[in-house]
């Protein structure tokens, strides 16, 4: 099941898509008799998805998905946990040896934007760089979990770019406030459910820039699998509903690289991930001053 969030007149709701089309909350609610909250979180974690999941297969969807704009899928999440240099051949481009333990790196939720949305950076900023991710949504609160309980722990994924400010970046000799301007985590377009996808480390994975092909590459190549993710996060802080965790990105990033292409203004990102749909912004720099 794909789940997104969403706004039309600026009047925000949340609901089911199948293709095109989009069955809304008040939908869902009309026909299924079951009054959902208002809360896209309360409805996913709250217990209100799992009193209607059974009933989904028998819903209409009347509504158009282009009548409304896309929003990050999870509003305020406790935490948003990217890892660093989680994959193989990422690591091998750095000259690095991925870290046998988790490298993580603490995004602000303030950083969160929507699929179609621009991704806003001051101008004082020289090296805009991207990194497509696979991110994983938790679904209960959980610490000290084993592997087995981390996948299911797990509700489901979406598409995370981890935008990143390089020179800010080496100029702090460490990733957060690089990481962390607002628009800096596009998220989406929508949660896909984990039964919907058989192996999430098995899933292509690419970015476009201005429709050049610049990474091109498979969730296979992460050093540290998703339930070893969850399970060793879970040792270090307990994991909430609704946390994002973003599991790395593959080779491809313009960090490091010579002569590399940056990221500059009007440029178009496309980010796709096999069966969980595509990530599209536009880059947008602003004067701070």
């Amino acid at each position: 099941m794909k789940i997104a969030r969403l706004v039309h007149e600026n009047n925000e709701t949340y609901g089911f898509v199948k293709g095109d089309k989009v069955a809304t909350k008040d939908e869902i609610t009309y026909q299924t008799g079951v009054p959902i909250p208002q809360s896209i979180k309360d409805f996913l974690f709250d217990g209100w998805f799992d009193e209607i999941k059974n009933k989904i297969d028998t819903l209409s969807y009347e509504e158009s998905l282009s009548n409304f704009k896309l929003l990050s899928p999870i509003p305020n999440p406790n935490k948003i946990i990217c890892l660093a240099f989680n994959y193989i051949d990422h690591a091998k481009e750095q000259n690095l040896s991925p870290p046998d333990e988790p490298a993580i790196v603490l995004k602000p939720r303030t950083a969160l934007n929507g699929t179609g949305s621009d991704i806003v950076c001051p101008d004082f900023v020289t090296q805009l760089d991207y990194e497509v991710e696979l991110a994983l949504i938790i679904g209960k609160n959980c610490k000290n979990i084993n592997e087995k309980q981390a996948v299911d722990a797990i509700f489901g994924y979406m598409i995370l770019n981890d935008v990143s400010a390089r020179d800010i970046q080496f100029k702090d000799k460490q990733f957060t406030r690089g990481k962390s301007f607002d628009t800096f985590a596009p998220s989406g377009p929508w949660i896909t459910t984990a039964d919907e996808i058989k192996d999430p480390q098995n899933l292509k994975l690419t970015t476009k820039i201005n429709g050049e092909l610049r990474q091109n590459s498979s969730t296979n190549n992460m050093f540290i699998k998703i339930p070893e993710i969850v399970s060793r996060l879970s040792k270090v802080m307990t994991l909430e509903k609704g946390d994002i965790i973003s599991t790395g990105t593959p080779a491809g990033v313009m960090l490091n690289k010579p002569n590399a292409v940056f990221l500059k203004n009007g440029d178009k990102v496309e980010m796709e991930i096999e069966n969980l749909g595509i990530l599209k912004n536009t880059i947008r720099f602003v004067n701070e001053s």
